[in-house]
């Protein structure tokens, strides 16, 4: 048996073949009835619509937008920053009919999808600078692209399609947090730091690793602090915001002779991982150390422990970054959007020990 076609269809309903295709796409004049008897028709020849490859060939759209995830899978659905990110962005997506293809991306590789998948739009999370590869070979693919928390724009001199920025105000949240614990009365201060860039590791960062901070949340959170004026007495590295790698760090920290009174943590699970490594080690929080992250998401295994975070709205980062991407594909510019944070204070910060 073959494929009913459109023209079944409409020979079918007693209807011309542009009519019967205005009853699927729901544009254009058409009576109720029509549009009724037209679907009617199509329900007895087990006709399901029209193929979605022609549609996409007559319109020059794929109804899909790629989403570059800068790490792998299996580490961006562990932890609830990507995956609230990427439901307001799925979110904003489904509601303009579009579809998201994910395209896991690591160590500064350019994925073949990225190269020759159809979409009408990207969404790169975590660019590593206005010339990253992933960016670059999109551009010049003449696709437009969002990035979150990338630091790229529109550039005269940069061949390719439109860009725009969704980010927050990470490094104001940031000294923000520090501050507030100066004000509690600390002068030592550690750092649990997320990767600098593509070559991820764990431990402390090497002499040049200001400038090996490509990954611009990292390098404006590091500025948050020193805006603070603060120096920190140790700074750890770490290869991804996974819990086991704060704990990993919270153990090099802690372990000091003379260890800081407070541990900054750039992300919430790195965060979790140090006052974890401070259990372990017979140190209470936060009598004996303040631990502090950033993210704000909700850690309920950590009971009693709350952690004092800086709060980023990630559901609306990623639905804003969605409806961007909807509009570049369109050909209307996007203004850059920057988010404001919160600071919420939980039991995981107090007044150093010598307090």
């Amino acid at each position: 048996m073959t494929r009913p076609t459109l023209a079944d269809v409409a020979a079918e309903a007693g209807v011309s073949v542009s009519t019967a295709s205005l009853a699927f796409s729901g544009a254009g004049p058409i009576a109720a009835a029509t549009r009724d008897r037209v679907l009617a028709a199509a329900a007895r020849l087990s006709y399901a619509g029209p193929n979605p490859l022609g549609q996409q060939l007559r319109s020059g759209r794929s109804g899909i937008v790629g989403v570059v995830v800068g790490d792998r899978l299996r580490r961006s659905f562990r932890d609830p920053v990507s995956t609230q990110m990427l439901d307001g962005l799925a979110h904003a997506l489904s509601e303009q009919s579009l579809g998201l293809l994910l395209i896991p991306s690591e160590a500064g590789e350019v994925p073949p999808l990225v190269q020759n998948a159809a979409m009408d739009a990207a969404v790169v999370v975590l660019a590593n600078g206005p010339d990253d590869g992933v960016v670059l070979a999109l551009t010049r693919r003449g696709i437009p692209v969002v990035s979150i928390e990338g630091e790229i724009g529109d550039d005269p001199g940069r061949p390719g399609a439109a860009t725009a920025n969704i980010g927050i105000d990470d490094r104001g949240g940031t000294t923000r947090m520090v501050r507030e614990l100066l004000a509690l009365g600390h002068r030592r201060f550690g750092v649990v730091a997320l990767p600098y860039g593509h070559d991820r590791r764990l431990g402390a960062p090497e002499a040049d690793g200001p400038t090996r901070a490509g990954y611009a949340h990292t390098r404006r959170r590091l500025a948050g602090i020193a805006d603070a004026g603060v120096v920190p007495e140790v700074v750890i590295e770490t290869p991804a915001s996974l819990v086991e790698h704060g704990r990993s760090a919270g153990h090099q920290i802690l372990r000091r002779a003379d260890p800081p009174t407070a541990v900054v943590a750039l992300s919430d699970l790195l965060a979790s991982g140090v006052v974890l490594a401070a259990r372990e080690l017979g140190l209470r929080v936060p009598e004996d150390v303040s631990v502090s992250g950033f993210d704000g998401i909700e850690l309920p295994w950590l009971a009693p422990d709350v952690l004092t975070s800086v709060h980023q709205p990630l559901a609306d980062k990623g639905r804003l970054a969605g409806e961007a991407a909807v509009e570049l594909a369109a050909g209307r510019p996007v203004a850059e959007v920057v988010l404001p944070v919160d600071l919420q204070v939980g039991t995981t910060t107090g007044p150093p020990p010598d307090r």
